[in-house]
């Protein structure tokens, strides 16, 4: 029997989630049913397989996810873009993933297959926004469909207030959750809620985290993503050693879920990048158990 993220959530707890990436060789395939099997216990709430550029990683998101229903106790939500796929290839994928018994799908518009700063240029057969993508996957079938949200401005937006406005569109459209891309700083994450709430916007919206362990890579993600890396946490982690900016980014994330939690956000998704050691570390400074 499909569980919904919907009713999970309607629950009350705490959400805690993790988020994987398809691997794409046989040594990652192995780091990545490591890092689940490690997490497992921890029981999140769901756990996401992203869709990698230009859906190419297609096949394998939908055999991790399909995997993940079979053999694991935990709920899998797969990703699913408008990108570089006419609506007929998005129906096929639509019906892989519920062949697959996977009930729950994160729709996002993707970035173009230039990178993020690329001019995006929809598929001529295809969708051209996130909130299309939503209301196809309601229509193929009983999903549950959540959606991206923006503490930091999409690279893409003229404003947060555009961004919102485009969420209230996903919600209108039936995405019945959110979850934010990465971020630093905790009133960011508060000030969407409040706009969106504002706005008309009540679905829940997960504030996603990604610890910072290495700093080239963080900064990297952070320009591709558009999540703003605060100019004083860089500097203090660009004066220590690689070892202590590991410990000063897993102690700053901890801080940073604290407060959420705390301020009454639903719950916690975390960017794993398919290692399982920096979030138990999160877990274990906060105080949570495998029962949370």
């Amino acid at each position: 029997m499909v569980e919904f993220v919907r009713d999970l959530l309607a629950r009350g707890d705490k959400s805690f989630s993790f988020e994987f990436f398809p691997p794409s060789t046989d040594e990652g395939e192995v780091a990545l049913w490591s890092a689940l099997d490690e997490l497992e216990p921890l029981k999140p709430t769901f756990v996401s397989v992203t869709f990698g550029a230009g859906g190419s990683t297609r096949d394998r998101t939908v055999a991790i996810t399909g995997r993940i229903a079979r053999h694991t106790t935990m709920i899998p939500v797969g990703h699913l873009t408008c990108v570089s796929a006419s609506v007929a290839e998005t129906e096929a994928v639509i019906a892989e993933y519920q062949n697959a018994g996977v009930g729950n799908i994160l729709a996002l518009r993707g970035d173009p297959p230039g990178g993020p700063d690329a001019q995006w240029e929809p598929h001529p057969d295809g969708l051209n926004h996130a909130d299309e993508l939503v209301r196809l996957v309601r229509a193929s079938g009983d999903f549950c469909v959540g959606v991206a949200a923006f503490p930091d401005t999409h690279p893409a937006s003229e404003s947060i207030n555009n961004d919102i406005e485009v969420l209230l569109a996903k919600q209108q459209a039936g995405a019945e959750f959110a979850i934010t891309q990465f971020f630093f700083e905790a009133d960011k994450y508060f000030d969407l809620v409040n706009r969106s709430r504002d706005a008309g916007v009540t679905i829940p919206i997960i504030p996603g985290i990604m610890p910072v362990t290495n700093l080239a890579q963080i900064t990297r993600f952070a320009t591709l993503s558009g999540a703003q890396f605060p100019a004083a946490f860089a500097a203090e982690l660009a004066a220590v050693s690689e070892s202590e900016v590991r410990e000063i980014g897993i102690g700053a994330a901890s801080k940073l879920c604290a407060d959420l939690l705390e301020g009454g956000a639903p719950g916690l998704h975390f960017y794993t990048l398919n290692r399982s050691t920096a979030t138990r570390e999160i877990y274990t400074q906060l105080g949570l158990s495998a029962s949370a």
